[in-house]
């Protein structure tokens, strides 16, 4: 069986859920559902879609980088919105930080987030 690295954000679901933020299984690296919590715990960017999604892929990058990798490795993005209607803000933030990658990715409305403050939920693969 191939070993597996696992790190922790911290989140307070992830021993309720079970979960780690993010898992390393020889070259690819699975990031769980990233939200904009900041350091302290808070949603950064307050109901401002594209702030929200900037931080998403910040702690994305963080993730990635503790397991020896950086955006340049992404492969695939999921991207879980609130209101498919503001897909130009969370595109425009994607587009900024992966344009020069492109991964394969997705877009879709689900009806709500595990805090009802969270506009966006983004997972993202990666192989180094």
């Amino acid at each position: 069986m191939t070993e597996r690295e696992r790190i922790s954000s911290g989140a307070k679901w992830e021993p309720i859920v079970g979960y780690s933020r993010a898992v390393k299984v020889g070259n690819r690296i699975y990031v769980t559902g990233t939200t904009a919590l900041g350091e302290d715990g808070d949603i950064i960017g307050g109901d401002n879609a594209y702030e929200q999604a900037k931080q998403c892929i910040r702690n994305i990058e963080k993730a990635l980088q503790r397991l020896g990798a950086g955006l340049e490795h992404v492969v695939r993005t999921r991207m879980f919105v609130t209101d498919i209607s503001r897909w130009e803000e969370y595109g425009r933030a994607h587009g900024e930080f992966l344009r020069d990658v492109m991964p394969a990715t997705t877009m879709v409305e689900v009806s709500a987030l595990i805090d009802p403050r969270m506009l966006i939920e983004i997972e993202a693969d990666a192989e180094t």
